[in-house]
């Protein structure tokens, strides 16, 4: 198997081990409510090594996937900016890894329900999510480009409907702290689907990049 295959299945393979894992840890963490809470928050408590792990195996992988992009993408519209921007949205995910968010939302068990304090790592942690957030969404709209440009409609629009849904459960996401109630519970949802879409459609990219490159005769 090519260095070029190798790298796009292992970014195939980021979206599963993220959303896989992370619902194991959202279903099966004492105290943790999806419906409420953000999964960013698993950084903490006695478990929340995992959910760093998870940020940091799925960056890692993310930026493999960019690599192998960039190595088959040798013509036509976004093959410079769509790896670069992939592999921003992988260097977020590990600097929201490292930099933990801050409890929150009375997670992990015993954090005041309205704790809202920002630490210097939460705040990094924010920062690199929002970096990393933005090079996602603005890579969705450099392959809807792309792919108009192949003429293939289901994959353009497959791309600009998760660049815009990702782009508005981020806004909404961003105001989080000033939500109640049922406003919460939609808010949080919004972004969980969002997450779990923008996900589903990266690996579906990296597979679909790695057929490419299987029929234009690649090993």
């Amino acid at each position: 198997m090519s260095i070029s295959r190798t790298f796009l299945l292992c970014g195939a393979a980021a979206g599963p081990l993220y959303v896989v894992v992370g619902a194991i840890e959202a279903l099966t963490r004492r105290g943790f409510d999806p419906l409420r809470q953000d999964l960013s928050l698993l950084s903490n408590g006695s478990l929340g090594w995992i959910h760093i792990l998870l940020f940091i195996l799925s960056g890692i992988l993310t930026i493999c996937g960019a690599a192998g992009a960039r190595r088959v993408m040798a013509g036509g519209r976004g093959r410079v900016w769509a790896p670069l921007l992939l592999g921003l949205y992988g260097i977020g995910l590990i600097g929201a890894g490292i930099f933990t968010a801050d409890p929150a939302f009375g997670f992990p068990p015993g954090t005041p329900p309205d704790a809202h304090t920002v630490s210097w790592h939460g705040m990094l942690h924010l920062i690199c999510g929002a970096v990393g957030f933005v090079g996602l969404i603005a890579a969705c709209f450099v392959f809807a480009r792309r792919f108009s440009g192949l003429k293939r409609p289901g994959w353009t629009a497959f791309s600009i409907v998760t660049g815009a849904l990702l782009l508005l459960s981020f806004m909404g996401i961003t105001t989080a702290s000033q939500q109640h109630g049922a406003a919460l519970v939609t808010v949080i949802m919004a972004f969980t689907v969002a997450v779990v879409l923008s996900w589903t459609w990266l690996s579906s990219v990296m597979i679909s990049l790695n057929a490419d490159l299987l029929s234009a005769g690649g090993d």
